[in-house]
């Protein structure tokens, strides 16, 4: 298994995922499942094993975690069970560095995103629940100064940008002038930092994506305390 990204992630890599995008259907991907496994999956283990030290000098309670299954790296299988669109593998490799009491990709988590046509770093949490997305919204509300730090801190607003979904109006118990108000109508609260092609390949990607997540640590701290969870 490749120790570090100088190893691992290369060009065939990118050419594997736009063969996938351009033949995604299970006879071929049977036929090129060695060339998955050599340039998309230990590469990406190696990855996720040498992102471990750095990510633990941000967080103990964040996992990396080098498995094929059940650890950081995201399935290859799309769950198309309910899926209009019925190509069965992803078309993108998807490494969730989740918090130690996380179960799935709602939880909070450090992300990182390489698909040949966008590839990213992301902090926070997707999509929580209703309960999650209350906590995080009166914490909001209820420390308007602490969130202003946090979105406003110059390492944050030099690495990432607060991106994902949101309401149109209010939510329910919060005034239309209430202070932050377009945070607070946010149904995710996740940061992206856009990588290119050329950072994936590079030898310092694990540093530049440590980079970027270190940026992040205030707002995955404020998410985790509005949360109750360790930091």
């Amino acid at each position: 298994m490749p120790t570090s990204t100088a190893e691992g992630f290369r060009p065939s890599t990118f050419e594997f995922l736009r063969e996938l995008a351009a033949n995604n259907n299970r006879d071929w991907f049977q036929a090129h499942k060695p060339r998955y496994e050599s340039e998309v999956l230990e590469p990406a283990l190696g990855f996720v094993q040498a992102m471990a030290p750095r990510l633990e000098r941000i967080s103990a309670h964040f996992m990396a975690v080098p498995k094929r299954t059940g650890g950081s790296l995201m399935r290859v299988y799309r769950d198309t069970r309910f899926a209009h669109d019925k190509t069965p593998y992803k078309i993108n490799i998807g490494i969730q560095f989740r918090h130690e009491r996380g179960k799935d990709v709602h939880a909070p988590g450090f992300y990182v995103h390489l698909e040949p046509t966008a590839c990213f770093v992301g902090v926070g949490i997707w999509h929580p629940g209703s309960e999650p997305l209350a906590a995080i919204r009166n914490r909001i509300a209820q420390r308007p100064a602490e969130w202003q730090r946090v979105i406003n801190s110059k390492a944050f607003r030099e690495q990432l940008a607060l991106s994902g979904d949101r309401l149109k109006r209010p939510p329910r118990g919060f005034a239309p002038d209430a202070e932050h108000i377009e945070d607070l109508k946010r149904k995710d609260f996740i940061a992206i930092g856009e990588l290119s092609e050329k950072n994936v390949l590079a030898p310092d990607l694990t540093a530049r994506v440590a980079t970027r997540f270190r940026a992040g640590k205030p707002l995955m701290a404020f998410l985790c305390t509005a949360l109750e969870l360790a930091f």
